[in-house]
């Protein structure tokens, strides 16, 4: 499966910095937040596309009042997204600024007529939010694009993203990447769960990943040796830009390390390889094989006392010794000679 030319089975893990609403209202934060996520490696830099018109009501009564200990209590759903969201206007030049740089660029449509809008840049891929994921037909008209689909599960239920991964399939849309994902900001490390990285791909078929919105790099690094094929983190060019998203965004560093930290993971993970490479014969050196430790004259008993199991590794297999001992000498040996297979006739 590829998101744009990346191919997530053989080139590793494909990492989205999302920008959200870490841009605070100016779009010279965006351009520079897009050329900082290049210039760190990051493989994508994400958008949403909503407005606080089409996500929700400007309406003040107590069920549009965020409450529940988030770090946007006392707000009301209408004010946060009108304060958050990318302007549309933005859009093409973000578009077009990130593929000026080579890094790749896709967004979170939030209902059809954000699909439709960007339509018109051609992205590599949707993202569906986690809060997005009771919306069937947005998802189903999001997937019918036939573009790669990934997916955030925070909140959903099994039998919900069940529902979700047959629309797509229905659709003919397989190209899709479930996100284990936890819908708190911050998400506290004990309710990541990521054991559930494994069981996605698993259950239900797909790619999985991970959506990240705990603190420091050490759940993301562990979902990658977990499988996830996708990272998701929430980057701010710089935490005093400030804005809805800064506390639990990476900043340039942060991003920087967290990334280093997923490549020096994947380099350890390696890949399932029993092959004899050049570096493991070279290293055989130092392992045990057979070697005459007393001299041995024609016609005298190999034994114990003078045949063993030794480094270096350039004499038979000790797995012989059995095989040796009690036979009888076809030549002499002297003090240190490897026993090889063709003098002994094993």
């Amino acid at each position: 499966m590829k998101i744009g030319d990346f191919d997530l089975h053989i080139n590793g893990t494909y990492i989205i910095a999302e920008l959200s609403a870490n841009h605070n209202g100016d779009i010279q934060n965006a351009l520079d937040t897009i050329k900082a996520a290049k210039e760190i490696g990051a493989n994508c830099i994400k958008l949403q596309t909503y407005t606080a018109d089409t996500l929700t009501l400007d309406c003040k009564k107590e069920d549009f009042i965020i409450k529940g200990g988030t770090l946007w209590d006392g707000k009301s759903m209408y004010e946060l997204y009108k304060e958050a969201y990318t302007p549309w206007e933005w859009h093409r030049e973000l578009f077009e600024y990130a593929r000026e740089l080579g890094i790749d660029i896709f967004s979170s449509p939030f209902d059809k007529s954000a699909v439709d809008f960007l339509e018109n840049f051609n992205p590599s891929a949707y993202k569906i939010a986690s809060f997005e994921i009771t919306d069937y037909e947005l998802i189903r008209y999001t997937a019918s694009k036939m573009k790669p689909i990934i997916i955030s599960t925070g909140i959903a239920t099994i039998d919900e993203i069940q529902d979700v991964v047959n629309i797509c399939r229905e659709i003919g849309n397989n190209e899709i990447v479930l996100l284990k994902c936890t819908s708190a900001y911050p998400a506290p490390l004990e309710e990541a769960n990521l054991s559930m990285i494994p069981s996605l791909a698993q259950t239900f078929g797909v790619v999985s990943g991970f959506s990240d919105h705990t603190l420091g790099t050490i759940a993301p690094t562990v979902a990658v040796t977990l499988g996830a094929k996708v990272i998701e983190k929430h980057f701010i060019l710089d935490k005093s830009i400030g804005g809805p998203d800064a506390d639990f965004s990476m900043d340039k560093q942060e991003f920087s390390d967290m990334i280093k930290a997923i490549r020096d993971t994947e380099k350890l993970l390696g890949k399932v390889d029993y092959s004899m490479t050049e570096k493991k014969k070279k290293s055989r050196q130092f392992s045990r094989s057979l070697y005459v430790a007393k001299e041995i004259k024609k016609g005298e008993v190999f034994t114990k006392d003078n045949v063993k199991s030794v480094r270096p590794g350039y004499g038979i297999h000790p797995k012989y010794l059995k095989d040796i001992l009690g036979k009888m000498a076809d030549i002499d040996y002297s003090f240190g000679d490897r026993l090889n297979m063709n003098e002994l006739g094993v």
